[in-house]
This record gives C-alpha cells, structure tokens and sequence, in this order.
C-alpha cells in the first residue's frame, strides 16, 4: 500500500494475525451454538430429573443441582391445614393485591413459581369419599363441604339443608322457590328446542348450587355451571361435589375461557350481574360464547319488576329502568325478544350478520374490528363491542344437528381448525373408542358408578368424552391455551370443556375430580411447564382415591412415577392397546386416602 506521497507504507503485525484469529473466534462461536442446540432436548428434559428447578411460563431457571436421575426420590410434605380449600389462582389471602374495578380481583390471579405452594392438599377433618351419582344430586356429607354459614342464609330459599352428617338439596332456588322441576317446565314452553335436542349445550351464570344444571341433565341438556370464588359460600365446591359440571369463574374484566358461538342457552337466575353497567360489556361477553340463533334467559331482577320490586329492596321506578337500558342494549345487538312470561324472560340472538350489516353506524354497540380473534379467550380483555364473526349460520341452533346426532356428525368449525396431523374426524373417533375398551381392561372402575367428575387434561377434539357417552361420567374437555384452539369442535358435538394452561392452576377447588387424563402432555408442555408442579397440581384436584390416567413417552413417565410416589400415589405401567412396539406407555395411578391425623402431621 502506497502513501499520500507515493510512497510505500509498512506492513503493520496486527493485519498479519486479524483474520487467522477472526476465523478462530467464529469457529468457537460456531461450536457454543452447535452445542446449544444439539443439547437442546436434552437441557429441557433436564428440568423433569431435578425438583429443585423452577420453571416459568417461556422461560427456566436452574435454583438446585443439575443432573439429576431417575433413582432420585421425592418427598411432599402435607399442606396446613387452612389449605383444605386451596384455589391458588383465585385465593382470598391474595385479593388486596388486586384491583377492586368490577370485582376484577376475583378474576384468575396466579402466584408465581416462587409462591406455588410444593405441598399435597390435606383433605378436611371427618372427610368421607363422596356418595355415588345418582344419590350424590341430592345429598353430600357435610363434613367435605362443611360450610354452615350457606346452610343459615340460603336454607329458606331451599338451596340446602343439613339433616345429620349430609347436606341434602331439596332443588330450590331464589327464584324457583316451589322446586327446580316446575321452574324448567315453564321454560320448556317458552322454548320448546329444550324438548327435541336443539338445545344441548348451556352456561349458567351465578348458578348457586347448581340445581338447575343438575336437573338439566335429566332433559339431555349438558350445563357449564359458573360462579366466582368466595369466603362463604363455595358454590362451585357443591356443584362438583354433587357430581354436576362446574367450574370457577366471574363476568368481570376478562373473556371467559369459552370459545364463541359455544353455548345454544345461557341463563341467569337472579344472578346480580349487572347487564346493563359499564357501557353493557358483561352482556356483550355472554353474546360472544352464545351460539347463533341461540337463547338469552333471565328471570330474577329486574323481570317481573311489578310484582317483585317490594322484596328487592328497590324502586319500582329504578327495576323499570333496569329493564327499559337492557331492552335497549339486545336491541342494539339485533337480539329479539323470543317470549316474556311470569318470572321468565327469554331473548334470542340473530342466526346470521343481516342485522349487523343493516344497522346504522351510529348505533351502539358496534361492531368488534379484526384485531382479536373471537375464539381467543385466555387472559383476553373483553371489549364493548360485538363479535360478529361468531354469527354464522352454519352453526346456528336450528342447523347444527339436534343432540344426539351433533356428537358423530363432522362439525362445521372441523373443516378450519383441525389439526394438521392428518387425522381424520372419523379416525379420531375410532381411535378413541379402542382407547376407551384399553383403559377398562386395565382399570375396572371406568364405566362405574365409581367415577362421575372426568376431566381430559389435553383434548384434541373431546374423543374420549365422546367414547365415554354411555357411562354414567360428564367430562370436563381442556384444551390447552397453547396448543391450537379446538375447543369450538368440543362445544360443536355437544360437549362441554374450558381453555387453560396446566403451567398454572385450574380453575376448581380441591378434591373435585374422580379421573384425571392426560395425553401426552408431557411431550407437548415440556419446554413450558415443570413436572413436578403440574403433578402436584393433578394430586391439588383429584379426590382421595381417585385415579390419574397418565399416556405419554416411557421416558416422561418413568419421572412421572418418581413424582408420584413421593405424592403417596399407587402406580403401575402398562403397554397401550398398540401393544410394546409402540414408544408410548399407560402409567395408571391412584391417590392414597390419608389425613392429617393418620400422618402425624397437624400442624
């Protein structure tokens, strides 16, 4: 290289050696990342071996040794005896965090990894396995759900009663006074799809002690029953209890963790929710889990104001303004007032978008944009607006086929969100019904009236609740809120089921469930969730003497195993009906039936 004068300039050393150590350094580079990704699987499955790692929601950090192995024991020590009742994403001790705004703070809430609690549920001083259905819809021991505080406030609108050491449910309710029966036969004539299968699928909102829901399943009409979380009254706890499907939830700040067009009915029976508040948004929210031409019934204030207000403690002027603001809202939602008789009042809403696409633009509410999917509801904020895209018609309550022809026939929404495996509807629903004849050559129980509350950990398309349609069991169908979204084929059969994230608590109290199944969801949530918590989190909601069905890889349950010993489970594994060839194994286990009195530790 030549200077500004034309003279040469000297070599300099450093240019001699630059690109002999920049080849260096990218080779080093190159080798730490193809170390990284080579041992990629292997760092993750790492995180089952040790019990000391926390794992977070897309993220692990490493808080004990590494490199633990499948001779490694574990030991779980019994939870306080104040954690009978434990729901750790909707806990008391835990509200005063939380905003106030529309009883936001009794909305999902989760501890972190650091405050999960790594201990087994003690069940309650004097508890007995709960009674068989039928007889469990009337009657439960007192000493599972001891609240006595619901017995004296709700016992003279026949909620419960205790008579000995056994609530007993005489079917009433606030406003069904004269029983559960006469009340759903004065709404069969309001609407008669109830009669011939239209109606299969609905959502009762505040549902006490879910009378109605019990009683709903006589008439072949399957009930989400939902209520918050409280201090008192537990409502969720003795629906479950009783054996009818219930689950933990409040219209508040976020979606429901329901697809839309999910439910044909949804009802409200003096439920205190109030419809017409906060520019209407709660009712915009039963409108998006509504099913097209599907129905709105509400009895309680302000329906029947006339005669009711004086007991209401309220005005007559106030109820008439009450009714007149929701009138006025589900006329701007294009819904229609089906039929207004007694204590009843029934609203229907639009089979298809004509209404919506006719509407001024200045009506209100309008119209949702398309910046949030209609199916998205995990941890989703509702808006005030209408989601319209939920309305098609294809799905409508007098197109969808009547129940129980909805369970076997292809579902319209199959066609979109089916996942890309391959596997045909039909496929799927022959693959369960082998599975299902596998599962009771290996566990006499199912089929029984042993088991009643089921839940399916990680469902594609609800094929073994389907399987299970003739034994007497209801299936609680979860779709991870990870996977894809085929909760809406769930709801399209006529099944019932919720989004969650098994990195977190479900929605329910303890000792709920009688069989927990799950398959592979190890595999699936490996590189999100520990083991060892949602392990814990199965024992959390799984009733003593209760069974786990647990199919995945050999590798992940021989960890599975480990864990569930030292959760004082009974495990054995087995082949699947593929036989050994295949990778995958069955690991059935069930849960010991210990107190705190029989271990010693009180605490």
């Amino acid at each position: 290289m030549k200077d500004r004068d034309g003279g040469r300039v000297p070599d300099r050393p450093w240019r001699s050696i630059c690109i002999p150590v920049l080849v260096v350094v990218f080779c080093l580079l190159s080798f730490y990342m193809g170390v990284i990704y080579s041992t990629e699987r292997d760092n993750v499955l790492k995180l089952f071996d040790s019990p000391n790692l926390s794992v977070g929601v897309g993220c692990t950090q490493s808080s004990g040794p590494q490199g633990a192995s499948l001779s490694e024991n574990f030991t779980f020590s019994s939870c306080d005896p104040s954690f009978q009742d434990y729901t750790p994403c909707t806990d008391p001790k835990r509200w005063r965090r939380y905003d106030r705004k529309r009883l936001s703070f009794r909305e999902r809430h989760c501890p972190s990894v650091s405050e999960r609690k790594e201990c087994l549920v003690p069940p309650p001083e004097g508890y007995k396995i709960p009674l068989q259905w039928p007889e469990s819809r009337d009657q439960c021991w007192y000493r599972n759900v001891p609240y006595e505080w619901i017995n004296k406030v709700k016992a003279g609108q026949h909620w419960l009663k205790k008579e000995g050491d056994k609530f007993i449910f005489p079917g009433g309710g606030t406003m069904f006074p004269n029983g559960v029966g006469e009340y759903l036969d004065a709404m069969e004539e309001l609407i008669p799809g109830m009669k011939d299968g239209s109606v299969r699928t609905a959502i009762d909102t505040g549902c006490g002690v879910a009378s109605w829901g019990g009683s709903l399943l006589d008439r072949g009409i399957l009930t989400m029953s939902l209520a918050p979380r409280d201090n008192h009254e537990a409502q969720v706890q003795f629906a479950l209890e009783r054996g009818i499907p219930a689950i933990l939830g409040i219209l508040s700040t976020q979606r429901l963790p329901y697809p839309s067009g999910a439910f044909d009915m949804a009802h409200c029976s003096r439920c205190l929710i109030p419809w017409a508040e906060f520019s209407g948004v709660l009712l915009m929210e039963v409108d998006r889990i509504l099913r097209p031409g599907g129905f709105w019934v509400l009895s309680g204030p302000p329906v029947n104001y006339q005669t009711h207000w004086r007991g209401w403690n309220t005005t007559i002027e106030a109820e008439k303004a009450n009714l007149d603001a929701i009138q006025k809202l589900l006329s701007g939602m294009c819904y229609k007032l089906y039929k207004m008789e007694g204590d009843l009042a029934v609203w229907q809403k639009p089979i298809d978008n004509t209404c919506y696409d006719a509407r001024d633009s200045s009506v209100y509410p309008p119209k949702c944009d398309d910046s949030i999917e209609p199916d998205s509801a995990w941890y989703v904020p509702m808006r005030p607006c209408v989601v319209t895209e939920s309305t098609v018609k294809e799905i409508a309550v007098d197109n969808i086929p009547r129940w129980p022809k909805r369970l076997t026939t292809i579902p319209y929404r199959f066609r979109s969100l089916a996942r890309k495996d391959g596997v045909s509807f039909s496929q799927d629903t022959r693959t369960w019904q082998k599975r299902l004849l596998h599962y009771k050559s290996l566990l006499p129980a199912l089929g029984t009236r042993r088991l009643r509350n089921v839940m399916d950990m990680n469902t594609a398309y609800g094929g073994l609740a389907a399987a299970m349609i003739g034994d007497p069991v209801w299936v609680m169908n979860v779709v991870s809120s990870y996977a894809p979204n085929t909760l809406p084929i769930v709801f399209d059969r006529g099944l019932i089921g919720t989004n969650s994230d098994w990195c977190e608590a479900f929605s329910t109290y303890p000792r709920t469930y009688d069989l927990l199944h799950l398959d592979g969801l190890f595999t699936a949530e490996s590189h999100r969730c520990e083991m060892k918590l949602v392990l814990l989190e199965m024992d959390r909601i799984l009733r003593p003497l209760g069974y786990g069905v647990l199919r995945d890889t050999q590798f992940f349950l021989e960890k599975a195993l480990k864990i569930a010993e030292g959760m004082r489970w009974k495990c054995k594994m087995h082949a699947t009906e593929k036989g050994k060839a295949s990778p995958d194994r069955i690991l059935i286990c069930q849960k010991s039936f210990w107190t705190l009195q029989q271990t010693g530790e009180t605490n």
